[in-house]
């Protein structure tokens, strides 16, 4: 049996009768290779796909146009440094050199905390004279309309 995880969302009482059984079928077949778990919660408010586009279109000019320290940075590394900053991360030695940021992820934010890095990323490139591209501006006025 695959450890592969499925997740429906319910939200109508016409959604559940089919999840139900499509669940009891599933759980049958995989109670042959051991027991199985059914979880049930109120999903997540995380992130949203068209928050996660915003979020690249903005580290996209910061990495173009921020030099760092002597060096320009990728984007990841500067999603690493946004989102460490925003939770205010540890930082630790790491094994052979160098340091290991340690913390959160932005996979796991909610969108009202997604939010919040993208206004501090704005506030990052306002200081530093970043020139923001057209979708970057988009994202963040839509995110100042939405905080008004």
């Amino acid at each position: 049996m695959s450890s592969k995880e499925l997740t429906y969302q319910i939200a109508t009482l016409r959604d559940l009768g089919g999840v139900i059984q499509m669940a009891a079928r599933m759980a049958s077949r995989g109670l042959e290779a051991g027991p199985v778990e059914l979880v049930l919660r109120r999903p997540k408010n995380q992130r949203s796909l068209d928050q996660n586009r915003r979020l690249w279109a903005v580290l996209a000019d910061v990495s173009r146009q921020v030099e760092w320290y002597g060096r320009y940075l990728p984007k990841d590394a500067w999603k690493d440094i946004f989102s460490a900053a925003l939770e205010r991360q540890d930082v630790v030695p790491g094994l052979e050199s160098g340091f290991v940021m340690i913390g959160g992820r932005t996979s796991k934010m909610t969108k009202q905390r997604f939010a919040d890095l993208l206004i501090l990323i704005d506030a990052f490139g306002a200081e530093h004279g970043v020139q923001w591209s057209d979708p970057a501006l988009r994202v963040f006025d839509e995110y100042r309309e939405a905080a008004a």
